[in-house]
């Protein structure tokens, strides 16, 4: 089913989440994703892949507790779910067999 798979943003993001480890928020992913990609990345893109991941059951969020600064708003904390560890685990392997298929038949 096309809703249980990943694009390569969604990938990127998802993988970015679990980088940044649990309960981050969507400005660091944004950042990360713009320095492993060294692409422009807008915010509303990171915005509607998490809501994609989570709509898919890869994520999963919370809202954290307002910070200490003044005028500190809580955020939205994003944490990878089993299902999206276990769906970024199996695109390695993936994408690692084709590879080895690419350098093994003299490829590269």
């Amino acid at each position: 089913m096309k809703g249980e798979h990943l694009g390569e943003f969604e990938e990127f993001t998802l993988l970015a989440v679990r980088a940044l480890g649990d309960n981050t928020y969507a400005v660091p992913v944004q950042q990360y994703v713009e320095k492993a990609t060294a692409r422009t990345i807008s915010i509303g893109s990171i915005y509607a892949a998490l809501g994609r991941l989570e709509a898919k059951g890869f994520l999963r969020s919370s809202m954290s507790e307002a910070v200490a600064q003044r005028g500190g708003k809580s955020k939205r904390v994003y944490t990878v779910t089993p299902t999206g560890l276990r769906t970024a685990r199996d695109l390695h392997r993936v994408r690692e067999r084709i590879w080895n298929a690419i350098t093994e038949g003299g490829r590269s």
